[in-house]
């Protein structure tokens, strides 16, 4: 009888053991997405000299896209309609300029999680543009291509109105998005940094 109970009491004690073992495999695979996703951001928070450079070559390339819309202003081909006031130049412009900081201060800096701070405002300032810009729409897009060569043209002739519409509904969104994701992996990336075991890649 004695022989039985000691064999009930293994039988749960083994039972309780595989419990506490399932459960903690669980909360290990099961530990929060982005804390596992922030540690391994953390690691390799330092940017690599090629991704220097690449953003450095964004930077340009965001140089180049402010000139282009630059000729059409000054050129007045007609892309910008006569509702695009002082206001909707800052917050056409200002957009852009947000993109070519953020990307320079990664370059110069080389640390992604100080420029994730540039990039909470700049996805802020992006979605206020675009809202702005949606609702008065002072663009016409028949001539988004008139300052390229004639042979270059049909890249943007195929971009309307309607789809450049679609398109700022979506960028609205993608910023929202980007405005939560960014901040809370600030935070949880920097919480991660502050421990003096971590070591970054």
């Amino acid at each position: 009888m004695q022989q039985d109970l000691n064999l009930e009491e293994c039988h749960e004690l083994g039972q309780t053991f595989v419990r506490d073992e399932i459960n903690l495999s669980e909360t290990e695979s099961s530990k929060n997405w982005f804390a596992r996703r922030a540690e391994a951001e953390a690691k390799k928070d330092i940017i690599s000299f090629s991704e220097r450079v690449g953003n450095i070559v964004g930077v340009v390339i965001g140089v180049l896209f402010v000139w282009y819309f630059v000729a059409h202003q000054t050129g007045s081909t007609g892309f910008f309609t006569s509702e695009f006031g002082t206001l909707e130049a800052l917050l056409f412009y200002g957009s852009i300029m947000f993109g070519i900081v953020s990307a320079a201060f990664r370059g110069l800096f080389g640390r992604k999680n100080i420029a994730r701070l540039v990039d909470i405002f700049e996805a802020i300032f992006a979605a206020v543009a675009i809202a702005w810009l949606f609702v008065v729409f002072p663009f016409d897009f028949a001539h988004l291509a008139d300052v390229l060569p004639d042979f270059l043209r049909f890249l943007l002739q195929w971009i309307s109105n309607d789809i450049a519409k679609a398109l700022m509904v979506l960028g609205i969104i993608v910023s929202l998005v980007m405005t939560v994701y960014t901040a809370i992996f600030y935070v949880l990336v920097r919480r991660e940094l502050s421990k003096p075991t971590l070591k970054t890649a």
